[in-house]
């Protein structure tokens, strides 16, 4: 327990005390003051704590823009389990941690939800989350297809799955999952993330004007999704197209200098303009 935290205890506990005491009548007045001013410090260090916990998801934020390695977007709704007591409260403070960053954390919150609610599809998806997150591709995997046995057309997992694929070089199976997802067409992002991880796949497999092709239709779907005019550079530079790369990053660094992938087109293209390579 914080210091703060054993403060407020034993200033709730000394409170109890007089309640017991036999002065207590004779300093209700006394007591109700101070429960006043202990009601009113609780919400001001609470408003306080808010606001740090906003300040920290920020600096979450900031850090998983440091890792830029085109992991999904956690984007899950927040889950509501109302007929398990205690698998709401683990499935919730699996989503909390996702959403901090605390992956960790999160995996384990969802194992022990699972405990009491086995093959949940909701947490069984949120803990795939978890750990894609920390790179455990199998596992990930493991929890994405559990999923998708009971519900095929779940293109988030669907996603997923490809995305895990395409990390683990298995690209035909990559393109079969990712290809379905877009078949599918039942969630907007989930579309949009087909598009651009058939662009890396093939991107990978060398296979430059297929990837530019995807990169292309990943940003008319999604023109913020920055990383992609980042990767259509790439796939430009390395098919021998150097003046259509360079327009490609000064592109995405136009549509957001702040983004980190906009601070990557500009690097890159400060490389390349002075003779390097990307």
């Amino acid at each position: 327990m914080s210091e703060l935290s054993d403060a407020y205890r034993a200033r709730i506990v000394a409170l109890g005390a007089r309640f017991e005491a036999p002065t207590a009548m004779a300093e209700r007045d006394a007591i109700r003051a101070e429960l006043i001013a202990l009601g009113k410090s609780l919400e001001q260090d609470l408003a306080d704590l808010t606001t740090l916990k906003e300040e920290a998801r920020g600096l979450v934020d900031r850090w998983k823009a440091l890792q830029a390695n085109s992991a999904p977007a956690f984007n899950a709704d927040k889950p509501v389990v109302m007929d398990h007591i205690g698998a709401s409260t683990f499935m919730e403070k699996g989503w909390s941690r996702i959403s901090l960053g605390d992956y960790a954390g999160a995996e384990d919150s969802l194992h022990k939800a699972l405990e009491l609610v086995p093959n949940d599809p909701q947490a069984e998806s949120l803990l795939g989350w978890a750990q894609m997150l920390q790179e455990k591709y199998d596992d990930a995997l493991m929890q994405f297809q559990k999923v998708l046995m009971r519900e095929p057309a779940n293109a988030l997992a669907r996603i997923n799955v490809g995305y895990i694929c395409l990390k683990k070089h298995i690209f035909g199976e990559a393109i079969e999952h990712l290809s379905r997802a877009i078949r599918l067409d039942t969630d907007r992002k989930a579309t949009l993330y087909a598009h651009f991880y058939l662009g890396l796949v093939y991107l990978e497999r060398d296979m430059f004007e297929d990837a530019q092709t995807f990169f292309q239709k990943t940003l008319a779907l999604g023109p913020n999704l920055i990383e992609a005019y980042y990767e259509l550079g790439r796939a430009y530079w390395f098919n021998g197209q150097r003046e259509e790369a360079s327009q490609a990053w000064r592109d995405g660094y136009a549509a957001n200098k702040f983004n980190p992938w906009g601070k990557k087109c500009a690097e890159v293209l400060k490389v390349v303009e002075e003779g390097g390579e990307p």
